[in-house]
């Protein structure tokens, strides 16, 4: 024989109340959990024609210049990251998808405009004439190598600045990310230093960019040239970040 069920009570007794006042802890919502992302045929395109000046820009090079010396160059590589971004990020706007993460697109951004502000600032008019061939006179205008030369380091990266301000919503970058985004000019300068002790003196491109060459200027002031470059790079990778969440919504909401 079961026991009888106890009757439910009709009025539930009040609860004590809940000291202090409750707090909301604030979250992150991501835009495409509000707003469905859209086809952006034109960004689309602007973004394949940034890849193909970074391509046609490397792609002078090498057809100029010994491959294993061309694609040694820090201006080299970021021009290939730089295509393999905006090419991946054509492919999304034009799908409708997510865009690439802000991390990865920051650094080609902040690559394109560290090779571009070095070689106008501290290669564009040095003598003897900055190379990536070898070649000991300045490149004439609209033959291969200044073609090069400014696809690489102006083109290039002045297209990836106006995608940045005028294609890409604003505040996607992070203050976090910039650390991260000097790691690898950090290897770079470890690589250029390892290949050119592999390589006996006197050897043509030994040291790639002349404030990096440590058979001039000795290893104490090429490392003090390389500390004062990269200061400036992560101070302009902080700029690049105060800019990003200071700077107007071009795109309006989408993301």
């Amino acid at each position: 024989m079961t026991a009888p069920i106890p009757p439910i009570p009709r009025d539930i007794p009040d609860l004590p109340a809940v000291p202090g006042t409750p707090v909301l802890w604030p979250g992150h919502v991501p835009a495409t959990a509000v707003v469905a992302p859209t086809r952006r045929p034109v960004t689309a395109v602007f973004r394949l024609l940034t890849a193909l000046l970074a391509i046609f820009g490397v792609t002078l090079e090498l057809l100029l210049g010994s491959p294993d010396r061309i694609l040694s160059y820090f201006g080299v590589q970021a021009a290939i990251l730089l295509a393999l971004v905006s090419l991946s990020s054509a492919r999304r706007a034009w799908q409708a998808g997510r865009p690439p993460p802000s991390a990865l697109t920051g650094a080609a951004l902040l690559y394109a405009m560290i090779s571009a502000l070095v070689y106008h600032l501290l290669l564009g008019h040095t003598i003897p004439p900055f190379s990536m061939t070898g070649a000991t006179h300045p490149p004439v205008a609209w033959h291969g190598q200044w073609l090069a030369l400014q696809l690489l380091y102006t083109a290039a990266p002045l297209a990836a600045v106006v995608d940045w301000l005028f294609l890409t919503a604003p505040g996607r970058l992070h203050l976090r990310q910039t650390a991260a985004w000097m790691l690898y000019p950090l290897a770079y300068l470890t690589y250029t230093l390892v290949r050119a002790g592999l390589l006996l003196p006197g050897t043509p491109g030994r040291y790639l960019y002349p404030f990096l060459d440590a058979e001039q200027h000795g290893y104490r002031s090429t490392l003090a040239n390389a500390l004062l470059l990269g200061l400036s790079f992560y101070a302009l990778a902080v700029l690049l970040v105060a800019l990003d969440h200071t700077r107007p919504n071009a795109v309006g909401r989408r993301p």
